[in-house]
C-alpha cells in the first residue's frame, strides 16, 4: 500500500483533523455502547444523561405514542398496494442483519417462481426520484448507481440479486409503483416496520438475539425505535444471530417475546460466511471487485473496522470462523469513509501487525472513491448469507400471512342482505381468500347462514340498530347497553388489526367510522344509506368519506356527482340495493291462481313488527272482504316465527296464518324471490321496501316518520297512509283495481331506483385496483410448491 507523499504543513492539518475524528469516534463509540446496554467506557453518556437523554427520549416517546395512535385509528391515511409486500423491519437502529436476510427471502420467492423485487428508502442517498437499479446498474440505460445516488444497502443487494430489481424511493409507495410496472407480483420493502403509511400484507421483524433492545430506551438515551409493545403489529419474528448467545438467554428472550407474538410465529436464524474474498480497486481504472481468497482464513491475524448497526457482532462472526482480530475500528451506522479513515486504519493495522484489513461487504460501497496515485490495498471479507432454522415452518407461517383475510361490514337487516351477496361475489372471484364479515347489528345469521365466518361481537338492541327518527328508541337502545355494544364492537376490529386488507363497509356514514377507528385503514364504501333525494350527505360526512375512504359507490348518479364535488373518490355503477334481485325466483311462493291478486306482506325486521304483525292482519281480513288475493309474509331472519304466532291471535299457525277465508304463507327467506309476480306490497321495511319499487311493484306504507323520510325517495311509487287496517284496506283495493294508478307506480319505483351493477364494480376494483386476484395468484403458487415438497 502506498499513499503520495504529504507536504509537512498539510500532514501537520490533517494530524490535527484527524485527531479531532479520533475524538469524536471516542465519543460515538462510547455512546454506542451505553445504548447497547454494554459497559459504559467514558463519562460523556453520563454527563450528557439529565442534560439531553432524558428529555429527547422523553419527547421521542411520545410522539411515537402520538403516531401509532393515530395510524391505528386512521387519523393518518394507511394505503394499500396493489401488489403484496411483505416488510423487512426491525424495533432497533440496525444490526439485525436485514439486508442478508431480505436476500434470502429474495433467493426463497425466486426459487418458488414468484416475480419478487425490492423497495428500498435508500438510506444516505441522494436519489430524490423513484428509480430502480439492477446489477448495480439504473435500469433504463442511464449509468451505474454509485452510493451517493441510492445508499450503500440497495447497491448491496443489487450486486448480490442481479436478477431482481431494487427500487429506490423515498416514497415507497412509488416504488412500489415502478416495480409493478415493471412485472414485478410480490415486493420486500426493506427497512419498512416503521413505514406505516404503506400497509403490507405480512410484517417480518428482525431481532439481534444478542443485543435485542440495548438499554431499553429508545432513541437517543437507547437504539429502540419503538418499545417492543409494537411486536403485537408483527406477524414473523426472526431472532437473528442465535448462535452468538447460550440456549439459555435464547429461551428468555423468547418466552419475553411470547408476550407480544405466538411462539409459533418465532423463529431464529444466524449468519453463515460462504466465502472468504478479497476486494480490490484498479489505482488506473474505475474497476473494482472481488476474487476468490485463497487459502485458510482460520489463524489469520485482521485489522477490523466496520459501520453498521452492531459492530460487536461482526468480531464475534470473525472469532467463531477462526479469525484473530488483532485490532478494531467501530464507526457509525452508514458511515461514509474518507481517505483520512483509510490512512488511520492502515496505521493501526501495521501497529497491530495485522495482515489483512477486513470489514463487511456493506462498508465496500462506503469506501471514498478512486484519486489519483492513491490505491486501496485488498481488503479481506466475509461474504455472508443468512441460515435460516426450520426454513419449511417460516415458509408455511409466511403463507398463512400472505393469504388475503377481506372483510365485509355491515349495519342494519337490509345492509346484511347486500353485504351477504356482496360476500359471496368475493368468494367466488377470490376463492383462495377467507371472506369474513362484521355485522353491527344482530348476530349475523344472514352472513352464518352462508357460510361466512362472522368477526364481531352479537349486537342486540330494541331499536335494532337504527337510531334516526326518535330520541326514544335511542334511550332503550342505551339502556340496553349500546355503549357496551360499541367497545366490544371496537375490541373485535383490534382484534382483525394487521390481519385484514382492505374492509368494505355497506351502510352508513358512522359504520364507515366506526371501522376506520377499529381498523385504522381506509375501506371501501357502499353508500346505501343516504341519496341527494334524502337531502343527501350532509358536509361532515362528505368531508369523512373525502378523508377517510378509498373509494365510495353510491345508489344513484347524482349522489356520486355531489361527493366529487366535495373531492371524494365516488362513482355511480349501479344501485347496491337493486344487486339484491340475483338471478331471480328460486321457488313459486304463491299458489298458481290467475284470477287472484298476489299481495306481498312485509312486517320489517325489528321488534315492533311483533306489534305491527298485528295492524297488517286486519288491513288483510278488510282487503278479503272486497277482493279474493293471494298472500305471502316476508319474515327477516331477525324475527321469531314462535313469538310471531303468538301474536296473531285468532289466527291458526304452521306453515300459513289461516283465517276464514284469508291464508297467508310464511316466507323466512329473501324478499327477490318472494317479490316476483306480485302486484302489491304492504309494507313496514325499509330496504326491502325500495327493492319492491325498484322491481316496479307499487308499495303501501303507513305514514310515520321514518316512512316520510322513505317517501321523498320512492316518490310516487309508495303511497302512505294514516297506521289504521280500514285506510290500508281501502288504499289497497284502489291500487289493486286500477290498472291506471298501478302502472304509474310501477314505473316510478323502476326509474327512482335505478338498475343493478354496484357490487360487481366492487369486485372488480378489488381485483384491478388492490391487486387481490395477484395475492390469491402468488398465495397458490406457493402453496402448491410447499405441498409438492
Amino acid at each position: 500500500m502506498s499513499f503520495r507523499e504529504t507536504p509537512r504543513g498539510e500532514l501537520f492539518l490533517k494530524n490535527i483533523w484527524s485527531f479531532l475524528r479520533g475524538l469524536g469516534n471516542s465519543v460515538m463509540r462510547s455512546y454506542m455502547a451505553y445504548v447497547q446496554g454494554e459497559r459504559r467506557k467514558s463519562p460523556f453518556p453520563a454527563l450528557l444523561w439529565p442534560l439531553f437523554f432524558v428529555p429527547a427520549s422523553w419527547v421521542a416517546g411520545l410522539w411515537i405514542s402520538i403516531t401509532d395512535f393515530l395510524y391505528r385509528h386512521g387519523l393518518r391515511r394507511i394505503t394499500e398496494p396493489s401488489i403484496p409486500v411483505i416488510s423487512l423491519g426491525n424495533l432497533t437502529y440496525g444490526g439485525t442483519n436485514k439486508t442478508p436476510f431480505v436476500e434470502m427471502l429474495c433467493r426463497m420467492m425466486k426459487s418458488r417462481d414468484v416475480s419478487v423485487g425490492i423497495v428500498s428508502r435508500g438510506y444516505g442517498g441522494r436519489q430524490a426520484n423513484a428509480r430502480v437499479i439492477a446489477g448495480g446498474e439504473f435500469v433504463g440505460g442511464s449509468g451505474r448507481a454509485d452510493r451517493l445516488s441510492v445508499g450503500d444497502e440497495p447497491l448491496l443487494l443489487s450486486s448480490r440479486l442481479p436478477d431482481v430489481p431494487v427500487a429506490v424511493s423515498r416514497d415507497r409507495m412509488r416504488g412500489l409503483k415502478e416495480l409493478e410496472r415493471r412485472g414485478i407480483r410480490l415486493a420486500v420493502a426493506d427497512d419498512a416496520f416503521q413505514h406505516r403509511k404503506m400497509a403490507r400484507d405480512a410484517d417480518v421483524v428482525l431481532i439481534d438475539a444478542a443485543c435485542p433492545f440495548g438499554n431499553g430506551r429508545v432513541i437517543p438515551a437507547g437504539v429502540l425505535r419503538e418499545p417492543p409493545s409494537a411486536l403485537r403489529r408483527a406477524h414473523v419474528v426472526v431472532l437473528t444471530k442465535a448462535d452468538q448467545v447460550s440456549p439459555e438467554e435464547l429461551g428468555a428472550l423468547r418466552w419475553k417475546l411470547a408476550g407480544f407474538v405466538p411462539d409459533e410465529r418465532i423463529f431464529t436464524a444466524r449468519l453463515a460466511v460462504v466465502e472468504w474474498a478479497l476486494w480490490s480497486r484498479d489505482s488506473r481504472s474505475e474497476s473494482s471487485g472481488f476474487r476468490p481468497f485463497v487459502g485458510d482464513a482460520r489463524g489469520l491475524r485482521v485489522m477490523a473496522f466496520s459501520a453498521i448497526g452492531n459492530s460487536a457482532s461482526f468480531v464475534r462472526t470473525l472469532e467463531q470462523e477462526g479469525v484473530r482480530v488483532a485490532g478494531e475500528r467501530r464507526f457509525r451506522d452508514h458511515h461514509s469513509y474518507s481517505t483520512l479513515d483509510l490512512e488511520a486504519l492502515f496505521r493501526q493495522m501495521t501497529a497491530c501487525e495485522a495482515k489483512f484489513l477486513t470489514c463487511t461487504e456493506k462498508d465496500i460501497y462506503n469506501l471514498p472513491p478512486r484519486r489519483t496515485r492513491e490505491e486501496i490495498p485488498p481488503l479481506l471479507v466475509p461474504r455472508v448469507a443468512t441460515a435460516l432454522d426450520e426454513p419449511e415452518r417460516f415458509l408455511g407461517v409466511l403463507v398463512d400471512c400472505l393469504r388475503p383475510r377481506l372483510v365485509v361490514a355491515s349495519n342494519g337487516y337490509g345492509e346484511d342482505a347486500i353485504g351477504v351477496l356482496l360476500a359471496k361475489k368475493l368468494r367466488t372471484v377470490f376463492p383462495s381468500a377467507e371472506v369474513l364479515s362484521f355485522p353491527l347489528v344482530g348476530q349475523g345469521e344472514p352472513y352464518k347462514a352462508q357460510g361466512f365466518s362472522v368477526a364481531s361481537t352479537p349486537s342486540i338492541t330494541p331499536s335494532g340498530g337504527v337510531l334516526k327518527y326518535r330520541l326514544r328508541d335511542l334511550w332503550g337502545d342505551i339502556r340496553a347497553g349500546l355503549f357496551g355494544h360499541i367497545r366490544d364492537q371496537q375490541g373485535a376490529w383490534r382484534g382483525l388489526a394487521h390481519r385484514v386488507r382492505t374492509p368494505i363497509c355497506v351502510g352508513d356514514v358512522y359504520l364507515l367510522l366506526h371501522t376506520v377507528w377499529g381498523q385504522g385503514i381506509a375501506p371501501l364504501f357502499v353508500a346505501t344509506a343516504k341519496t341527494v333525494y334524502l337531502s343527501g350527505h350532509w358536509r361532515l360526512e362528505r368531508f369523512i368519506i373525502r378523508r377517510h375512504c378509498r373509494r365510495a359507490w353510491t345508489r344513484d348518479g347524482d349522489s356520486a356527482v355531489q361527493l366529487t364535488a366535495s373531492g371524494a373518490d365516488a362513482l355511480y355503477a349501479g344501485n347496491p340495493i337493486m344487486d339484491l334481485l340475483g338471478g331471480g325466483p328460486i321457488e313459486d311462493l304463491f299458489p298458481a291462481r290467475l284470477d287472484r291478486p298476489k299481495v306481498l306482506l312485509l312486517p320489517g325486521s325489528r321488534d315492533r313488527a311483533y306489534e305491527d304483525v298485528r295492524l297488517l292482519l286486519e288491513a288483510v281480513e278488510l282487503l278479503q272482504s272486497q277482493i279474493l288475493c293471494d298472500y305471502v309474509m316476508v319474515l327477516a331472519p331477525t324475527i321469531s316465527i314462535g313469538r310471531l304466532r303468538t301474536s296473531c291471535e285468532g289466527w291458526l299457525g304452521g306453515e300459513s296464518l289461516t283465517k276464514e277465508n284469508a291464508s297467508i304463507r310464511l316466507h323466512q327467506g329473501g324478499v327477490p324471490e318472494a317479490a316476483v309476480g306480485s302486484q302489491l306490497l304492504i309494507g313496514l321495511g325499509g330496504t326491502a321496501n325500495q327493492l319492491c319499487a325498484g322491481m316496479g311493484i307499487p308499495v303501501l306504507s303507513i305514514d310515520e316518520k321514518g316512512k316520510r323520510v322513505q317517501k321523498k325517495l320512492l316518490e310516487d311509487s309508495e303511497i302512505l297512509v294514516e297506521p289504521a287496517p280500514r285506510a290500508l284496506a281501502a288504499e289497497a283495493l284502489k291500487i289493486l283495481t286500477t290498472p291506471e294508478l298501478h302502472e304509474k307506480m310501477a314505473q316510478a319505483g323502476r326509474a327512482r331506483m335505478g338498475s343493478p351493477g354496484a357490487l360487481d364494480d366492487v369486485v372488480r376494483y378489488a381485483d384491478v385496483e388492490l391487486g387481490w386476484s395477484i395475492r390469491c395468484e402468488i398465495l397458490e403458487k406457493l402453496e402448491r410448491v410447499r405441498d409438492s415438497g
